[in-house]
């Protein structure tokens, strides 16, 4: 499994969002910052007040010129209603292979279950910022304005 160090190139994807949109984080370099939410579950209370304290400073990312996905293996659907029933302003990743959360180092249990783990990418694709819990958005956002060029 690999390890994610902070300053090394992040991992590409192209995964599927709650709305069908095909993301790559390839097509956000030079252009955004992207914030990586992983969590192990839809409708659940741990990760609604994690996905809502992105939530509730959403302008504050947006004003930084950062996207920010949450992240876990449901499928659209349920990404769809929890996005809903939390009114989220962003869109949730559906990693049905827990590839994005493999290469991100971010599996627990034999590989089954997603740990909670925030990373921030800059516009040049390197990772800026890697923790897992509940990382302070504040601590994130330090993190990339740091490694603004």
């Amino acid at each position: 499994m690999p390890v994610v160090k902070l300053g090394q190139e992040a991992p590409d994807f192209a995964v599927k969002t709650n709305t069908g949109q095909e993301v790559r984080l390839a097509d956000y370099r030079g252009k955004k910052n992207v914030v990586l939410v992983l969590y192990p579950g839809d409708q659940t209370a741990d990760c609604s007040r994690m996905l809502c304290a992105f939530r509730d400073e959403f302008p504050r990312f947006t004003d930084t010129d950062t996207v920010v996905f949450g992240v876990n293996p449901a499928s659209a659907d349920s990404h769809q209603r929890f996005v809903d029933r939390l009114g989220l302003p962003f869109e949730l990743i559906v990693d049905e292979g827990r590839e994005v959360a493999r290469n991100y180092d971010a599996l627990m249990l034999m590989g089954y279950v997603v740990k909670r783990t925030v990373i921030a990418i800059n516009k040049e694709g390197k990772v800026v910022f890697y923790e897992r819990g509940y990382p302070s958005n504040d601590s994130i956002l330090a993190a990339l304005k740091g490694n603004e060029t």
